[in-house]
């Protein structure tokens, strides 16, 4: 239908008053709803005979059936199996080969069955269930159109009204709804759903987040809103908005059905307004004649908005309600429906994203379905925003749905606080073989598209998580193609992870960040000094559109087991209790809060540098971290700065997150993070500015601060206005460091407008390396010229070289700087195997050497060059000076420095090399010197005796 012309507009109006009484808002009574909330008859079906046995057909006896509360699911009913180490969980059995070390062998049962190591439900079960209840269908509702709908279903449900079956669903990721027809009679009828939570032909992939017990558990049950919705038989079905972001108008299909019997004319009337009470707008309605016979009529029009309608964006999420409505018909037969829509374009420029034309870079976490209260996702706006409130203060615009599509409340949430939702369907799997998935993910795409495709927020949209399959990019080639033809809405990769198809509007790619899947020390952080240089324009260059970093991070931090408390709902934290117990009994469990602490600055640390990496790097279009919040399954991932309940653990505040991670980030380019006093810092200094609008005539400050927060230099860099961007020149800090105090840590600190980030760097004295005082033995091995020393009451420094440690007695501990990736038991025992350091910064050993109670740059030399030492064999209790905090599944006591007496002598060991090439080693000369000192001092005083023969039988001949 062509758009209406201004002068066709005061024809219509006259119309329409003549024919409806006026032209003010749309005031069409609304459908009538029937909440089905609340008690349900419910039985389950766990030979699969309800079908054979017609269950739909008769009420069962109270001695066969329970009654269950919906919405929600068996397990939050108390229904289902008692959960035990051999259940079988739809994301797979639990004996796994993940666990084949013999650290893990105290967690074995009979039968080798393993426990699991992600959160357990309270009930378990897999197969049909049916639930069933009267319904009381008034007189009013005679001759109007009944529906059945069902907000979320988990998974495929099977409906009957009486004895007559009226259909099924398999969607993961939209309402279940079921048409009863306008020929419904008033009074009593029985209303039966079956629910089925296999995965059946359609193979989703087990450990797709949509159905897996990693996460949001493989549920059975009807979550969200249920009930009977009755309304006209002549009815709008759906309405489509396509905005015109630039033109101020939008272009709307209506769908109305008619379900009458026989064709209807009328007029179709739309309005818009916008939803925000500081700048209210109402749009003039809009007329349309229609004429509609029996089945489905599709209407389109043009409607215009006001030529300063603002646009939505994640600066100002203005949200605009049109309603559309059929009117001039007999009574009974009038209706209308409303939705929600933005005026944006999300577009592809280059390898950016733009919203509306002006730059944008997604900085984004996964949502892998976790809901450990539930086990099934929060299907209200109030949660919603909740969460997305979370991400804000942390610094992020963006959230991925991984391998599922979330309920409408996550959607209208995201709208109203300007969040770019990324949704999958719900798939992570093979495709392109032929199979029943192939199909389905057309069909799921579309179900998902009708349902959320108007809401602004929903930008991205892909099959699923990195797939599988010989024919898979041949699918996904023609799935993207089918997208971008059919509705240009949004943009459209293939998958998360892979591959970068030619076809793709963007791509998804884990090339850019600073640990790879299996590269264990061998990457960026690990293998690298500490600088923050490096960036990922290599990896852009290749590309020529927008190319999102897949998952980076997946930092581990220990657990916390206070959170165990927190677990009230029907998942418990199992896995905690084991890491728990384990710590207990190696004589640890009162360190865990420190544990906790330690790891979770290192982790701080370690995502500060993958997020500014991204921010340095020309041309990206943003990240997507593994986690903001902790991912519970996959062998317990402990990724997230925040627990699953989208809290903190302490450690790190949103404030100071968003220091590094937010619209408008300073960046600094240093060669390295220690220095000497005779050097000069020469620090390269850039804006990341992904903000509403360019800064102008900004001063940019910086500071250098001492450890106790004292300004001990400071400057500005010439005034200059930043563009939309980031690699943005703001000029050069030349500091020469001659003067300042050393040891000591400082802190570079810059400032742009009310942005301010900085970074920790050391400086050294430039003097020679420290001599052995002469009352101190420094040995390589705990030879026998070492041993006369000590038995003669000597004191001797043994610095082993790497290597030196027996596999049995901490040798095999791969010890990296950073924490560990993703985790340990999913990975195979994936290097690094260790979560950081834990020590008392004012033990007198490390006076000379400035540290914090956990790690930070200045100990990636000795970390590099060092190796854990198992120290079980001095017995519960024995604290090191510097402790390896070790992988929660072994919760072995490790150490890295660490002073024993051996007789009258004493012993001062340290398992870090720091006499190979100490020339080109200023950490390593620092450390030195400090443990010289400390030796040679009062202070030396070994309280724990070990024997000479234990202490040889830790290293190797």
């Amino acid at each position: 239908m062509k758009p209406i012309t201004p002068v066709s507009r005061i024809l219509f109006f006259t119309l329409a008053a003549f024919f409806l009484g006026g032209v003010g808002p749309l005031a069409a009574a609304a459908p009538q709803f029937m909440d089905l909330s609340g008690p349900w008859i419910f039985r389950i079906d766990a030979k699969d005979a309800g079908l054979a046995e017609h269950w739909f057909s008769r009420l069962p006896s109270a001695e066969s059936a329970a009654v269950v509360r919906l919405p929600g699911s068996m397990a939050e009913n108390g229904q289902g199996e008692d959960v035990s180490p051999a259940t079988a969980w739809t994301g797979g059995i639990v004996d796994k080969s993940w666990f084949t070390s013999p650290a893990y062998a105290p967690y074995r049962l009979p039968g080798n069955i393993k426990v699991p190591f992600w959160l357990n439900p309270v009930k378990h079960y897999v197969g049909p269930a049916w639930y069933q209840r009267e319904v009381m269908i008034p007189d009013e509702w005679q001759g109007r159109r009944v529906v059945l709908s069902l907000e979320r279903a988990h998974w495929r449900t099977r409906a009957w009204l009486d004895d007559a079956e009226i259909g099924s669903c398999d969607s993961l990721s939209v309402p279940h709804v079921y048409e009863l027809g306008a020929g419904l009679r008033p009074g009593r009828h029985r209303l039966t759903v079956r629910v089925d939570n296999r995965l059946q032909d359609v193979d989703v992939g087990i450990n797709a987040h949509s159905v897996s017990d990693h996460t949001q558990t493989n549920w059975n049950g009807l979550c969200g809103r249920i009930g009977l919705r009755a309304g006209s038989p002549l009815f709008i079905e759906d309405v489509r908005v396509y905005p015109d972001a630039a033109g101020r108008r939008v272009r709307a299909i209506v769908s109305i059905g008619n379900a009458t019997g026989r064709a209807h004319s009328g007029n179709l009337v739309v309005a818009a307004r916008l939803l925000n009470t500081a700048n209210s707008q109402e749009g003039r309605p809009y007329y349309s004649r229609f004429s509609a016979p029996e089945g489905r009529t599709e209407i389109e029009l043009v409607y215009p908005l006001d030529p300063d309608a603002p646009l939505w964006d994640e600066f100002n999420p203005n949200v605009f309600e049109l309603t559309a409505g059929l009117r001039g018909l007999m009574p009974g037969l009038e209706d209308e429906q409303t939705v929600r829509f933005g005026l944006r374009d999300f577009k592809a420029q280059g390898t950016r994203f733009a919203v509306n034309g002006r730059p944008v870079f997604l900085r984004g976490t996964l949502e892998c379905c976790i809901f450990p209260l539930t086990g099934y996702p929060a299907a209200t706006i109030d949660e919603w925003k909740r969460i997305y409130a979370v991400l804000k203060a942390h610094g992020l615009n963006h959230m991925r749905f991984h391998s599922w599509c979330p309920p409408e409340a996550a959607f209208a949430a995201a709208d109203e606080m300007g969040i770019y939702l990324y949704v999958e369907c719900a798939a992570w799997t093979t495709v392109g073989d032929g199979k029943p998935i192939d199909a389905w993910l057309y069909r799921e795409s579309e179900r998902i598209v009708l349902a959320y495709g108007n809401h602004p927020s929903f930008c991205l949209m892909s099959y699923g998580n990195e797939p599988a399959g010989q024919a898979a990019n041949r699918y996904l080639t023609d799935f993207v193609n089918y997208w971008k033809n059919k509705d240009g809405r949004r943009l459209y990769t293939s998958a998360a992870g892979w591959p970068s198809l030619p076809e793709n509007d963007f791509h998804v790619s884990a090339e850019p960040r600073i640990q790879h899947w299996g590269e264990g020390l061998n990457s960026i952080i690990n293998k690298q000094a500490p600088q923050t240089l490096f960036d990922f324009r290599e990896t852009i260059g290749k590309f020529d559109k927008p190319v999102i970093g897949h998952e980076i991070g997946q930092w581990c931090v220990y657990p916390n087991f206070k959170e165990i408390a927190k677990y009230t709902g029907v998942l418990k934290a199992k896995n905690f209790e084991i890491f728990r117990d384990t710590l207990e009994a190696a004589g640890m469990g009162p360190l865990a809060d420190d544990f906790l602490s330690a790891s979770g600055k290192l982790q701080a640390l370690c995502y500060k540098s993958d997020i500014e990496a991204a921010l340095r790097t020309p041309g990206f279009a943003g990240f997507e971290l593994l986690d903001l919040h902790d991912f519970p399954g996959q062998g317990t991932a402990l990724v997230g700065v925040l627990d699953p309940f989208w809290e903190e653990k302490g450690y790190i505040t949103p404030e100071e997150f968003r220091r590094f991670c937010g619209p408008t980030i300073p960046l600094a380019r240093l060669a390295k993070m220690v220095f000497l006093d005779s050097e000069e810092i020469a620090a390269p200094i850039e804006a990341a500015h992904f903000g509403p609008a360019p800064l102008v005539k900004i001063v940019p400050a910086w500071t250098i601060v001492n450890a106790k927060g004292q300004a001990v230099r400071q400057g500005t860099l010439p005034v200059r206005d930043i563009p939309i961007g980031n690699a943005v020149d703001l000029g050069t800090i030349r500091l020469k460091l001659s003067g300042l105090p050393v040891p000591a840590r400082y802190r570079l600190n810059v400032r742009i407008g009310e942005s301010e980030n900085g970074w920790d760097f050391w400086v050294y004295p430039s003097a020679a390396p420290a001599v052995p005082p002469a009352d101190v033995m420094v040995s390589r091995q705990l030879d026998d010229r070492a041993a006369a020393r000590l038995a003669g009451g000597g004191k001797v420094l043994l610095v082993l070289e790497k290597g030196a440690v027996k596999p049995e007695k901490g040798g095999s501990v791969a010890l990296g700087f950073s924490s560990i990736f993703w985790n340990t038991a999913w990975t195979s025992g994936q290097p690094p195997h260790t979560l950081g350091l834990l020590c008392d910064p004012n033990h007198p050993a490390l006076a000379a050497f400035p540290t914090e109670f956990h790690s930070n740059w200045q100990w990636w030399d000795a970390i590099s060059h060092g190796q854990a030492v198992r120290l079980d064999d001095f017995g519960p209790g024995f604290t090191p000076i510097v402790r390896i905090i070790d992988d929660w599944f072994a919760n072995r006591p490790l150490g890295l420095i660490f002073e024993v007496r051996v007789g009258p002598g004493k012993l001062l060991v340290c398992a870090a090399d720091l006499l190979t090439d100490a020339e080109t080693r200023p950490e390593a000369r620092q450390l030195l010197a400090s443990l010289l000192k400390y030796a040679a001092s009062h202070a030396f005083l070994p309280v724990k005796e070990a024997g000479l023969e234990v202490l040889r039988g830790l290293f190797k001949e």
